[in-house]
């Protein structure tokens, strides 16, 4: 159960579930154990995926996109979202599934912060959905509170009566009364803080927030002890279930994935991993002007770190009370990070990933002369001579959620921990089929470098898009996907 890292959300949505690290420790199991899973694999996911929408651009377009095709370019992203929109607000056929009477065993949906998986349930999202009647227009072409459609389809996929009321803690309650949970992770708590970085600023949460489910909070972080008071209520109602063993994460620094980018005064390096500025990752150096794009500061950067650090401390402690088992994500997340100012003595990368990446044909250039994976938490970035990435891989092109691959590091450490305290594997991590599956690595899409440049466009708010239509949409077009010299209006 959880949040999106428990779901396997990746690239802007949620897609393939089966490739979360919960369905990877699965596959090291044995055969009879089967994880049943919601499917998002329709129109390539919700609310989107940004490796399907730029592969599809390079399938309709080429290689390269120019004055001469950029129109058709943008036809082709708005009625490609417009479809994505239509299917998932069920304008297209119905998303409900008769066939899955039960509780799903992956419980986890994206966005959900802590007391969300208590008080939100499939009766409340359709309401909400229908008090909040989708708008369609040139500015808003991604799937109207997809957050909501998604808790839908995993808390009570047929849509019927008899779950409609059940949120994630209900449905888990059904299945540990039915037989009991031999194995539950309790994947959440990052949603908790990282409003800071998706709307880059800080603003701590108040006694009316707890409690309250997602639409009525208006804090982006959680002081640390109305983080604790939740998280306790949340380990008291898994306490009284049938559980044999509970898996609880320590939550990684917000600063380290790369959905935000780090800028110095002078563009030096900083010294001591924390930078003056933090913006979005597709405002460039020369670009960024802190009076004009918003930001987080040093001292914001500096400040986040230190909350998370209060809470992996209050998760270490309330863990230990409650009989359960702290899994070490942060530790190993941190160790992957470059640029930090904490060495540590641990290696995120198993063996295992060393020698798969190695012997793949198409990965075994990311592992050096010293057989150190060259794999990084920069955003990804491809090589335009070579076509092949030259930084990144364990994140995706959100910025802010794992890739595959990096999916199969969290799977790893979790089974590290898991073996720990008797839970039998009869299989190593098939690292062969993470590695396979992140076709961003394996055949990185060669319009890949324009990337940055369309998530401006699909980011920047009802304004600045009514500004750039003003310039001209060619132009804007043209400026926006071709790496070469702007062009004239």
């Amino acid at each position: 159960m959880g949040d999106s890292l428990a779901q396997g959300f990746k690239n802007g949505g949620i897609y393939r579930t089966d490739l979360s690290f919960p369905s990877i420790l699965n596959r090291a199991m044995s055969p009879d154990h089967q994880m049943e899973l919601p499917s998002f694999s329709a129109q390539a996911g919700i609310p989107i995926n940004m490796e399907v929408l730029i592969r599809g651009l390079e399938e309709e377009l080429g290689d390269e996109i120019t004055l001469y095709n950029s129109v058709q370019a943008g036809h082709h992203i708005y009625s490609t979202l417009k479809r994505i929109k239509s299917y998932w607000e069920g304008q297209m056929i119905s998303l409900k599934n008769e066939d899955q009477r039960d509780p799903y065993h992956n419980q986890a949906v994206w966005g959900f912060s802590i007391s969300d998986s208590w008080l939100l349930n499939e009766k409340f999202c359709r309401e909400y959905i229908r008090n909040n009647k989708t708008q369609y227009s040139v500015f808003s072409v991604l799937p109207d509170q997809a957050m909501y459609t998604t808790a839908r389809l995993v808390l009570n996929p047929t849509f019927g009566s008899q779950y409609e009321n059940h949120s994630q803690v209900d449905n888990l309650n059904e299945l540990s009364d039915d037989g009991g949970i031999e194995n539950l992770i309790a994947c959440i708590g990052h949603n908790n803080v990282v409003g800071a970085v998706t709307k880059l600023k800080i603003e701590f949460s108040e006694e009316s927030d707890l409690n309250a489910p997602y639409n009525e909070r208006n804090c982006t972080v959680f002081r640390p002890e109305h983080f604790e008071q939740e998280l306790r209520t949340l380990y008291d109602k898994l306490s009284r279930m049938n559980i044999k063993r509970v898996f609880v994460p320590t939550i990684p620094y917000v600063t380290i994935p790369p959905a935000i980018r780090g800028v110095n005064n002078d563009f030096s390096t900083p010294r001591d991993g924390y930078f003056d500025y933090y913006a979005r990752f597709w405002i460039w150096d020369d670009d960024f002007d802190p009076k004009k794009h918003p930001h987080l500061t040093r001292d914001d950067a500096i400040k986040l770190d230190e909350i998370v650090d209060q809470y992996n401390h209050i998760i270490k402690v309330v863990a230990d009370e409650f009989g359960f088992i702290v899994v070490p994500v942060a530790r190993y997340v941190q160790a992957a990070a470059r640029r930090r100012h904490l060495p540590e003595t641990i290696s995120p990368f198993p063996k295992g990933f060393i020698k798969a990446l190695k012997k793949n044909p198409k990965t075994s250039f990311m592992v050096n002369e010293l057989g150190e994976p060259t794999i990084s938490t920069d955003y990804l970035k491809i090589n335009e001579e070579t076509g092949k990435i030259e930084k990144g891989g364990i994140f995706s092109l959100d910025g802010l959620h794992p890739s595959t691959i990096g999916y199969g590091l969290i799977a790893n450490i979790y089974k590290m921990s898991m073996e720990k305290h008797g839970v039998r594997f009869e299989h190593e991590i098939d690292w062969d089929f993470v590695i396979e599956n992140e076709t961003l690595i394996t055949d990185p899409p060669k319009l890949l470098h324009n990337l940055r440049l369309l998530l401006r466009f699909l980011a920047v708010g009802r304004q600045e898009k009514l500004m750039m239509f003003g310039k001209g949409v060619l132009q804007e077009m043209v400026e926006i996907f071709s790496p070469g010299p702007k062009v004239e209006q």
